[in-house]
């Protein structure tokens, strides 16, 4: 026999189990495949050809007879040789394997829902933090603790600077010159004096508030006070009462909770689907059956390596400062799988028999008849998958026991494609 031969022998093997459990149906069933009605008279479709082995062996049969196991033989029709994959099947059969079938449909956008997990982190974009522009000592802490809670404007220490004071008391000094009406001095203009001042008091970071007192006292503070720059928690405290500070270093950092970030890790093969405005829905461990609404906001641009994933940066509202920071959290992103408006045809996830290499769907011809017909899939979602090529709307397809219909029109093909191939080599 030449390789078709070959190749439909193989096929015929693969396909065999299921001739095999069809054999060994429960006595006086009917097998898989059947003419629905006896052969009317003068009906060249319903002529039998031949019967062919219900173990899928490449042997025939011209009448009727059995195997050496007491399986009967099947039929095959005339008119089931216009599609060697065309399987009939009886009612009675159908109802036994649970033959179920569902119509192709158009419907709007799939719709889907990816699933992540990840990690609650502080808002970047809300941290801060506090230091001083001059050189001192932290003479007082008024928190002094990591986790308190502060608002803007608040005090937290109260540092001895020198070049503040030295500062203040040139502000002194140049207001004095000023009321005194000396412009021409040898200490010059005293307005521009004490406007410069200001500005080095300003430069030095001390607040409006005290350049109001020190007008208003004329007495100079030995120690400024440190405010808070915002509302929020204290994540870090690196101030002790007593220490040495130099301009620029952190006395502490702050996170405003108002708002947080979930840092979600989504799977290479999602990540077409996910798009920054869209709405998740998030939840904790520590908050059982409770939800929190987010937004996507930025997707990284880096993938890592490792795992495949991607990392999606969600904003979640945290109005009532629940959430905190390192939370383990499941999240869920609704997401339109076909971005556009227009309708697609669809068909439930059911009835696509994926081989990897092709994609097959069993339509349903009526009469109890089935055909394999190759298709070409798109995008899934809801429980159905879209069907770019291969079916029209309005057709019914097999969404349960079609994994035995297919073997069993495997199986026909292939004994088709041997009894052709016989042909040709005895002629």
């Amino acid at each position: 026999m030449n390789r078709a031969v070959i190749a439909a022998i193989c096929s015929a093997v693969v396909a065999g189990g299921t001739g095999y459990w069809v054999g060994h149906a429960p006595h006086g069933a009917e097998p898989i495949m059947q003419s629905m009605a006896p052969p009317a008279p003068g009906a060249d479709d319903d002529r039998v050809l031949y019967y062919r082995n219900p173990m899928g062996l490449a042997d025939t049969s011209p009448v009727p007879k059995n195997d050496v196991m007491g399986m009967a033989y099947i039929p095959v029709h005339a008119k089931d040789t216009q599609d060697p994959g065309t399987v009939t099947i009886s009612p009675g059969r159908m109802q036994i394997l649970g033959v179920r079938t569902a119509p192709v449909e158009s419907r709007a956008p799939l719709i889907t829902t990816v699933r992540a997990t990840g990690v609650v982190k502080f808002d970047e974009r809300r941290l801060a933090t506090v230091t001083t522009r001059a050189e001192g000592w932290i003479e007082k802490l008024d928190v002094a603790a990591t986790g308190e809670a502060v608002r803007r404007g608040q005090v937290l220490a109260w540092v001895y600077a020198p070049d503040v004071a030295a500062a203040e008391q040139e502000y002194l000094v140049a207001a004095g010159l000023e009321q005194d009406g000396h412009p021409g001095s040898a200490h010059g203009d005293g307005t521009a004096l004490r406007e410069a001042s200001v500005q080095r008091l300003r430069a030095l970071d001390v607040p409006v508030d005290e350049v109001d007192r020190l007008r208003r006292t004329g007495q100079a503070s030995r120690r400024i006070a440190v405010r808070a720059s915002k509302d929020g928690v204290v994540t870090d405290k690196p101030a002790i009462e007593g220490m040495r500070v130099a301009a620029g270093d952190p006395l502490y950092r702050l996170a405003d909770l108002s708002s947080v970030w979930m840092i979600a890790d989504i799977q290479e093969a999602e990540l077409g689907l996910v798009h920054p405005g869209q709405a998740v829905t998030a939840t904790f461990t520590a908050f059982p059956g409770r939800t929190f609404d987010g937004t996507v906001d930025f997707i990284y641009p880096v993938l890592a390596s490792d795992t495949r994933t991607a990392r999606v940066r969600v904003v979640i509202p945290n109005r009532d400062l629940a959430l905190r920071a390192e939370m383990f959290a499941n999240a869920t992103i609704k997401t339109s799988a076909i971005p556009t408006t227009e309708t697609v045809l669809t068909v439930p996830d059911s009835a696509v028999i994926d081989g990897g290499i092709r994609q097959v769907v069993l339509v349903a011809t009526g009469e109890g008849r089935f055909t394999p017909r190759a298709v070409k899939v798109g995008t899934h979602g809801d429980g159905r998958v879209q069907i770019l090529d291969g079916l029209v709307d309005g057709e019914h397809v097999v969404t349960s026991a079609n994994f035995l219909i297919d073997a069993e029109s495997n199986l026909k093909s292939a004994l088709q494609a041997i009894s052709t191939a016989d042909k040709g080599d005895a002629r």
